[in-house]
């Protein structure tokens, strides 16, 4: 299957225009900046040749109105359109784009994290180079393993501590 790959242009941690995997997988794709409109870039895309599919990573940077081009890209274009990236940031609020998935989405299917005590990983905390916990800030800071940590909702209030 011919998949359209697309994710955040500032998101260079796999390269540029890379989308990569925790496990060292990685492939090329397209990127999106928060001016871009998402229907015309994806019905540009496929006048280029077939397309099976549009795959969006990071989607919690989109912006609502990008999010409902990707919704009109789905409708007009009958083109599927999968979203992949985090639902809420380390303060527990929801991204813009997130926020907007979660309401107009035909179907979602969570991916599913693991707390380190075994529960189901909902919410993410911010570390310093040091492991401090970082409660206050820009919602949006490029890292890792090494920045944030997936945490359920208990150990996440007792990590900023609530």
């Amino acid at each position: 299957m011919e998949t359209y790959l697309i994710t955040a242009r500032f998101d260079k941690r796999a390269g540029d225009g890379k989308i990569g995997s925790r496990i060292g997988i990685s492939s090329d794709g397209d990127t999106f900046d928060n001016q871009e409109n998402m229907f015309q870039k994806i019905e540009s895309r496929l006048k280029k040749g077939p397309c099976s599919c549009v795959f969006i990573d990071e989607a919690q940077f989109l912006t609502e109105e990008q999010v409902w081009q990707l919704a009109r890209a789905v409708d007009d274009l009958s083109v599927p359109v999968m979203c992949y990236g985090l639902r809420v940031d380390f303060q527990g609020k929801l991204f813009p784009g997130s926020a907007a998935l979660l309401a107009i989405a035909d179907e979602m299917r969570e991916i599913r994290t693991i707390c380190y005590c075994g529960k189901k990983a909902t919410m993410v905390i911010r570390q310093d180079e040091n492991g401090n916990v970082i409660k206050d800030g820009a919602q949006i800071q490029i890292g890792g393993n090494e920045t944030y940590i997936s945490l359920c909702r208990r150990h996440w209030r007792e990590a900023i501590g609530d």
